[in-house]
């Protein structure tokens, strides 16, 4: 069996040269980015899009929340009749 310390200093060595390796490499991307990157973000230009004015909607038959007040009626029977459903099996 070769020496422990060897084997560690070994292993030190590998991580810090691979923590330097990515180092470099994230500032070189960084690097890329902000020099060549915002030349062409500057150059080409996201298209401008135009916002359409909104459309006013009509308050017939809405509540605030807007819901139709069929829809409201509908769920305030259904909510009524499971609890008279639920009661009487207890």
């Amino acid at each position: 069996m070769t020496d422990l310390s060897s084997v560690f200093i070994e292993a030190g060595t590998l991580m810090v040269a691979g923590m330097l390796f990515v180092f470099t490499f994230l500032g070189f991307l960084v690097l890329f980015i902000n020099t060549v990157l915002t030349k062409l973000a500057v150059k080409y230009p996201d298209p401008v899009i135009q916002s359409k004015a909104p459309r006013l909607a009509s308050k017939k038959n809405k509540v605030s929340d807007g819901l139709s007040p069929r829809v409201v009626a509908a769920i305030g029977s259904a909510v009524s009749k499971y609890r008279q459903q639920h009661i009487k099996n207890k």
